[in-house]
């Protein structure tokens, strides 16, 4: 018999809750670095990344339901303060409810490619979706990408090589929870390299601007 998924409120963060930009002081009750990962599946990367990261806060954005309640429930077993989950459409969130400049690294781990041509307009990593990225992240945050998914991955580095006046390309750090060899510590990321499957990352860095730079 399956254990039964519990809720947690002091984890979950709710969209009708949301009023305009948010302020992630409130929403964790302390300041602190600001991570948030787009697509949390089980919460593998964010327990281990929190745990090893205490006085950082996580968001985890999650739309599937089922994934979503077994974050909550991962995440509040471990009795975690550092990390919140929200079920809702990353995009949309991030456009509506992400203030500028308040973000110090978007984690994007093996988003779902779609793969079929008709459907690309799908993906997450989109113009629109990378400029609300870019607007939202520090200055000198990060963005950090893993897929398995080698056209995806091409599409992924052709779009980004449009901002390099904005980001850079950085070297791409391991999560905590990363054995050697991986990259990310997450349930399908060893489900991957069990079948033998190629993982492509890319890290990259926002770029003070000039007007930062001569302030």
């Amino acid at each position: 018999m399956a254990r039964k998924l519990k809720d947690y409120p002091s984890i979950s963060v709710r969209c009708e809750d949301l009023d305009g930009k948010i302020d992630f002081a409130l929403i964790f009750g302390r300041s602190g670095p600001v991570h948030i990962e787009v697509g949390t599946g089980r919460a593998a990367f964010l327990l281990n990344q929190a745990k090893a990261l205490p006085c950082e806060n996580f968001l985890g954005i999650e739309w599937a339901m089922r994934y979503y309640r077994h974050a909550v429930d991962h995440i509040g077993r471990f009795g975690l303060t550092n990390v919140r989950i929200i079920r809702t459409d990353a995009a949309v969130f991030i456009a509506d409810f992400v203030p500028d400049n308040s973000v110090n690294c978007f984690h994007i781990y093996f988003p779902d490619p779609w793969p079929k041509r008709k459907h690309h307009k799908r993906r997450f990593l989109s113009p629109a979706n990378l400029q609300h990225l870019i607007r939202t992240l520090k200055t000198t945050g990060q963005i950090r990408i893993v897929t398995d998914h080698a056209d995806y991955f091409e599409e992924i580095k052709k779009l980004t090589a449009t901002q390099s006046k904005k980001l850079k390309e950085i070297e791409f750090p391991p999560a905590a929870g990363a054995e050697n060899g991986k990259w990310t510590g997450t349930n399908y990321e060893r489900k991957c390299l069990k079948r033998k499957m190629l993982i492509y990352t890319l890290a990259l860095k926002k770029i003070a601007s000039d007007i930062s730079l001569r302030i």
